[in-house]
């Protein structure tokens, strides 16, 4: 069985359509995968927060988080997108099951950084696997949002890549990242934008050098790195709206952008 840990972006998450969805359950019931999804929520929670007039700003990507913010991460995301996500699944044909990194201690947390610049923001120790093949072995899908705590109970908002990343590394599984986007653009010869088939471990740290890769996709990409130096398979990142990618994904097709270490070798 292989494990395809699906995290679901929150630009690209409003604008799915049910084949999406329709294509997840596709997917399951081939009987070679198992689907995971991990989704993320910022639009939603900067909407609320700006509602509520409850400050917050981003360092380096990812969103610095007070406790004021922490309980808006978690309403939105482990409530109303976890649950929307779980009945477009249901709608679709499947079965699936909502939880947060809390849940089961499915994800331990300690901060992203000593200094505790970014808040209560988090990385992830530990990954308790045992839930999740419980589920996965009675044909649920398991949707999980990147909200996590230490063994103090202290919460904290862990980005959903990083998130996603850790999970996949857990059950040495595929990495998916659905954006709404067909992966990292760069400008090509004819000054066109154009995606980068694939990217290695060179090229990414060079492109943020030069301030091509910026905001939200450096910690996807950094992830993803992370994540293929600690047991993940293989790591894409693709367009969610164009729903037949993830299909092509599975069946062998290059789609999006596709994430290694170093380059393929080459034979003659």
């Amino acid at each position: 069985m292989n494990y395809l840990v699906i995290k679901c972006g929150g630009s690209a998450f409003q604008q799915l359509t049910p084949s999406f969805y329709k294509n997840i359950i596709k997917i399951l019931n081939s009987g070679n995968w198992q689907p995971i999804i991990v989704h993320g929520g910022g639009p939603l929670i900067s909407t609320l927060l700006d509602k509520l007039a409850i400050p917050t700003h981003f360092n380096q990507g990812l969103r610095v988080t007070t406790e004021e913010v922490l309980d808006v991460v978690e309403m939105v995301l482990s409530g109303s997108v976890n649950k929307q996500i779980v009945r477009e699944l249901t709608l679709a044909g499947g079965k699936a099951v909502g939880m947060s990194g809390v849940d089961g201690g499915l994800l331990e947390a300690a901060p992203h950084d000593p200094e505790m610049k970014w808040g209560y923001v988090g990385k992830i120790v530990h990954v308790e696997t045992e839930n999740l093949e419980l589920y996965t072995k009675r044909g649920y899908i398991p949707v999980i949002s990147p909200v996590a705590m230490d063994r103090a109970g202290q919460r904290y908002n862990i980005n959903g890549d990083t998130a996603a990343a850790a999970i996949a590394e857990a059950l040495n599984g595929h990495l998916c990242f659905v954006s709404d986007i067909s992966g990292i653009e760069v400008e090509g010869k004819s000054g066109k934008k154009e995606i980068l088939k694939q990217a290695t471990l060179k090229q990414i740290e060079d492109l943020i050098e030069l301030e091509v890769i910026t905001g939200g996709m450096v910690p996807k990409v950094q992830a993803a790195l992370e994540g293929l130096k600690n047991g993940v398979k293989a790591t894409v990142i693709l367009n969610g709206l164009e729903s037949e990618q993830l299909l092509d994904y599975i069946q062998g097709h290059p789609v999006g952008t596709k994430i290694t270490l170093k380059e393929a070798a080459t034979h003659v």
